[in-house]
């Protein structure tokens, strides 16, 4: 396969807030990183883990693991946004980003890390997604005899997915993206809103919070829960996200993260403890299955949860889209762009959605998405590139102070994201002996 290219450089540009060498085509505003930036970090699969996450490590941990995942991912956001031009040129994504700070074995690092990210992901929010669909459809039909199965729910929403897969790239999907946000809230708003409902309609005196299980099961539900957590503050996107802005490009993404964890936070916390409190440990890895009243509220919830992961599907769709791109260019076939895309998007939907259908256990995959795929990415990495390119403050104290703090970081989540693979590989385990392959769950 071709060396990667290297990052494009772009003359210094002296405009708003100083920036240097920003991206000449970007034409987003911060308004369409936050838009970009909330899809594809608080959808409803992010979000419906949570409070079972919570449950699974108990009040005071829980609490600890959600408040530091959220301060830890929000710094390191900010911190890869800092680092996209780092060197005066233009890296327009993670890949190149990483070659340009580690040189080669960064470019695969990422490479394989985000393909594991973008891959996990999605088939974990298109489960969600079947379900969700399934959800509202028996609201409307009762019987049993002649129903749909989740395995035809996900082939619909796959075979809507492959429509949307035809769009070009990242900015031609600013619309849906803003309708997705706008989802992203009505998805939080209605679930937090049913789930407190739901809290006080439930006897108290019925409701445990006490951790189920033997010590072992207890241990690995606790690492389980790590690798969930860090799937719902995964965003392996960000330098793409940003290359499709204006100038200043930083400030831009500095503007534009902020609005979405300012959303993140909020809706996060929220749902997580108040999910927690309604149900206690009996509480369901997937919260709209624990909703019980009022009905139309749950439909509602449901909806928002399609509509919202209908964009966040294709954001992380997108490097795999681009690294296929980028072979058939290097190869200079002679067929029209649109038919490979077509002819890769086809093979890519297939994929998916058979891994979904055999296998749809949504808790599982996403913690082993979250441990393996996003916590290299979003808690490790940052912290070593921040380390790498000495980009640190001038004076000596607060200098230290940093390099330790992102070596703590680095080491810390490096173990907890081994420790959150042992825990989801177990839970796969069990789960592929309990259900048989296209379970219909």
């Amino acid at each position: 396969m071709p060396s990667p290219a290297r990052g494009v450089r772009v003359p210094e540009d002296q405009g708003a807030g100083g920036e240097v060498g920003v991206e000449q085509g970007g034409r987003g505003t911060w308004r369409h990183a936050a838009f970009h930036v909330a899809t594809t970090i608080a959808t409803p699969a992010a979000y419906a883990p949570l409070p079972f996450a919570v449950a699974c490590l108990g009040w005071p941990l829980g609490v600890c693991s959600l408040v530091v995942g959220t301060l830890v991912t929000w710094c390191s956001s900010l911190v890869v946004a800092s680092l996209w031009q780092w060197n005066g040129e233009m890296h327009a994504s993670y890949r190149l980003l990483a070659k340009s700070i580690f040189g080669p074995w960064g470019y695969w690092y990422v490479s394989f890390f985000q393909q594991v990210a973008a891959v996990g992901n999605n088939i974990a929010i298109q489960i969600a997604a079947g379900s969700s669909l399934k959800a509202v459809y028996k609201h409307y039909y009762t019987a049993d005899d002649g129903a749909m199965t989740l395995q035809q729910f996900i082939l619909v929403f796959g075979l809507f997915e492959l429509l949307l897969s035809q769009l070009p790239d990242i900015h031609s999907l600013r619309w849906v993206n803003a309708i997705c946000t706008a989802s992203t809230i009505g998805f939080a708003g209605t679930t937090i809103g049913v789930t407190i409902y739901d809290g006080y309609r439930i006897d108290r005196k019925e409701v445990s919070n006490s951790l189920q299980g033997s010590t072992a099961t207890k241990i690995f539900r606790a690492f389980n829960a790590l690798g969930t957590i860090a799937f719902s503050f995964g965003d392996a996107m960000l330098p793409e996200i940003q290359s499709t802005l204006r100038q200043p490009v930083r400030a831009n993404m500095y503007k534009g993260v902020s609005a979405a964890y300012k959303i993140i936070v909020v809706s996060y916390w929220t749902l997580a403890f108040s999910g927690y409190w309604a149900f206690g440990s009996q509480v369901q890895p997937y919260i709209l299955s624990s909703l019980t009243a009022p009905r139309w509220a749950i439909v509602m919830a449901n909806l928002f949860a399609v509509i919202q992961i209908a964009g966040c599907f294709q954001i992380y769709c997108r490097p795999t889209f681009a690294h296929f791109e980028e072979r058939v260019q290097a190869k200079n076939r002679r067929c029209r762009p649109w038919l490979w895309r077509f002819l890769f998007t086809s093979a890519y939907m297939a994929a998916i959605t058979l891994i979904c259908a055999a296998m749809p256990f949504f808790g599982d995959f996403v913690s082993i998405c979250g441990a393996v795929g996003f916590t290299p990415l979003d808690f490790v990495l940052p912290a070593l590139a921040l380390l790498k390119t000495s980009k640190l403050p001038d004076n000596i104290g607060l200098r230290y102070a940093v390099k330790v703090l992102g070596s703590a970081v680095a080491i810390l989540f490096s173990i907890i994201g081994v420790f959150a693979c042992i825990g989801a590989i177990r839970s796969i385990t069990l789960d592929v002996k309990t259900y048989r392959f296209f379970h219909d769950m």
